[in-house]
């Protein structure tokens, strides 16, 4: 039996979420944000005048915005806010970053992980994902840095190449 879904306004719980892993990396640029609620909560960056006409409307939408994370209830029953790679387009990243050479940005976008020597620039502050670049700015992932392997420096969580790999 499948539930109906639940278009809204995120709550100004679900925004501090937002906030709190967006100021992670930087200040969060965007401000309006609105919630899918079906099995999880689906976050989607919306463009406010557009949500006006939506709520004006007496049909359900079927998209209406930027696909930015997913809220969750993690193993310790804490909700957080899961950002995916489109989430950084909306956040001014000036801190957990990285960036990659040529070749490294290629192993990345493949699902690779990238070694010490791969990595141009970085800036690590207390969280382990880093935000990952290429040299021209060009957002390629998230990664996890793992200091103590060379081989292995960034790990890749989730990249740009992964919807083409994906199995349908």
């Amino acid at each position: 039996m499948e539930r109906e879904l639940r278009y809204r306004r995120a709550s100004s719980w679900e925004y501090d979420l937002i906030l709190r892993e967006a100021e992670k990396y930087g200040e969060l640029k965007h401000y309006f944000f609105a919630i899918v609620e079906g099995r999880f909560r689906d976050v989607y960056a919306v463009n406010e005048r557009v949500w006006a006409e939506i709520e004006g409307l007496n049909i359900k939408p079927y998209a209406y915005g930027t696909f930015v994370g997913t809220i969750k209830v993690d193993r310790n029953l804490v909700e957080k806010f899961y950002p995916n790679v489109e989430f950084f387009y909306f956040v001014n990243v000036e801190k957990n970053y990285a960036v990659l050479t040529p070749k490294a940005g290629f192993l990345f976008t493949t699902g690779k992980d990238v070694p010490r020597s791969g990595v141009r620039r970085y800036d690590w502050q207390g969280t382990k994902k880093l935000v990952i670049y290429d040299e021209n700015g060009t957002l390629l992932g998230i990664g996890r840095i793992n200091p103590e392997s060379r081989r292995k420096f960034i790990l890749n969580v989730t990249d740009v190449g992964e919807f083409i790999r994906r199995k349908r």
